[in-house]
Order: structure tokens, then C-alpha cells, then sequence
């Protein structure tokens, strides 16, 4: 790991870019010396991890206490999108204009990205985890999909909290199963690109005793700030 650059903020955190191999990062640690518990920040949409709503929600969780640290996942961000991304988005485009049915082109590109993500974040966490302002244990919060396969495979994700906006391919709804960490669901009510229906089955499929869903009304983008504070609590029940 490679620390890039870093400035200490003016309500004391400290923010560190960084790159692991191909994979770009930020690390936001909080002004205390004492080691802190990690949220991984995971995101999709195509989205830069520099975001204002990503590192306003990073900067809210460093002022509990917690170490936050984001990646961009292959074609986000700054990362090159290949041809097959490209393609993949405009056949996406075509179809919701057309009001096509499009599961099988999320399918296609979701899962893939999946496969690739996931083993990026675990290698993050091996490079992070050594880091003395570091201590552990680790969250996961944001991008469902990879959270299901990284939450399935990596012990050391202790609690988990999901945003049921994005497509979780069928792979990681049956993997769903398998999970068994304290686990929040954010659901939008009136999201209209994600059936509601297919988000109540999958907080059923997750075999965590505990689990909780948080329903709002509204669309897509429209989830309470309020949310940010509670995903915090949360974390602070099973991070510390």
C-alpha cells in the first residue's frame, strides 16, 4: 500500500488517499491515537468514491469513532471501463428506454463485477488492517451485492449494512442464505428502478438471527439523512 497524499480536515480527520496495486482508496481515520474499529464503504452505480455523498457519509461515521475506508471497484471512479462495461451500459440504456425487461443485462455485468470486486476489497483489508490507527473489528456498508459475496467469504466482516437500491444477481440472493452477521437493510419504498417485492425476499432469505429493515417512503436516491446516524448506531453495537 502506497499513501498518495493526505490533509487533516478542519473537523480533525485525517484523509489519506492511497493505491494497492491497480486499486485506488481513501482512508479516513479520526484525531484520537487510539486504534479504531473499520467500515468499508462499498459502492456502485458507477460511482467515484470521491462523491460528495460517499465522503460526507465517511466523515460522519470518523466522527464515531470508526476508521473508513473506500475503493473504487473495476470501471468506477478512476478506473478504466472496458470495452465490455461500455457496452454493457449502453445496451442497459436502450433497454430501460424501451421498457424492455433488463435483469439478464444486470445479470451479465453485475455478477462479473462481483467476481472481480470482491477479492480487491479482501486485499484492501489485508494491507489496512496492519495500520496501528487500525483495530478492528470491520463493517461493511453500501453495495449490496458485493457485500452478500464479501460478507460470505471474509470472517472478518463482523456486521453489515445494506442498501437494497442496486440489482443482486441470483448468485448473491442464494448466497444471502449463508450470511448469519447482525445485519440493516435500507429500503426506498417508491424505488423505481428496484421491485420492493424482490428486496422483502431477500431480507428474508439472510440467515442472520439478527437483522433489521428500515423502510422509507420516497424514490431512489431519496433515503434520509437520518439513516446515516442510525447505520452508525448500529455499527456501534456490533464494532465495539
Amino acid at each position: 500500500m502506497h499513501f498518495t497524499s493526505a490533509q487533516r480536515l478542519d473537523d480533525g480527520v485525517l484523509e489519506r488517499e492511497f493505491t494497492l496495486g491497480e486499486i485506488p482508496g481513501t482512508l479516513w481515520t479520526p484525531e484520537s491515537a487510539a486504534p479504531a474499529p473499520l467500515i468499508l464503504i462499498g459502492h456502485n452505480g458507477g460511482l467515484h468514491r470521491r462523491e460528495p455523498r460517499l465522503v460526507a457519509r465517511a466523515r460522519h461515521s470518523v466522527a464515531y469513532g470508526y476508521a473508513v475506508a473506500a475503493i473504487d471497484a473495476p470501471g468506477h471512479g478512476d478506473r478504466p471501463r472496458s470495452a465490455a462495461d461500455e457496452q454493457a451500459r449502453a445496451d442497459l440504456r436502450r433497454a430501460m428506454q424501451a421498457g424492455e425487461p433488463v435483469d439478464e443485462i444486470f445479470e451479465s455485468f453485475i455478477g462479473p463485477l462481483v467476481e472481480k470486486t470482491v477479492p480487491e476489497w479482501r486485499t484492501t483489508l489485508d494491507a489496512l488492517l496492519p495500520l496501528p490507527e487500525i483495530g478492528g473489528p470491520v463493517g461493511y456498508s453500501g453495495w449490496t451485492a458485493v457485500g452478500i459475496r464479501l460478507a460470505a467469504v471474509e470472517p472478518r466482516i463482523a456486521a453489515a449494512g445494506f442498501f437494497a437500491g442496486g440489482y443482486v444477481p441470483r448468485a448473491q440472493r442464494e448466497e444471502a442464505r449463508q450470511i448469519t452477521i447482525p445485519l440493516l437493510l435500507l429500503l426506498q419504498w417508491d424505488d423505481e428502478g428496484n421491485p420492493r417485492q424482490r428486496a422483502l425476499d431477500l431480507f428474508d432469505a439472510f440467515g442472520s438471527k439478527e437483522k433489521t429493515l428500515h423502510a422509507n417512503m420516497g424514490g431512489h436516491a431519496g433515503t434520509p439523512w437520518f439513516e446515516v446516524e442510525d447505520g452508525n448506531r448500529f455499527f456501534g453495537r456490533h464494532l465495539r
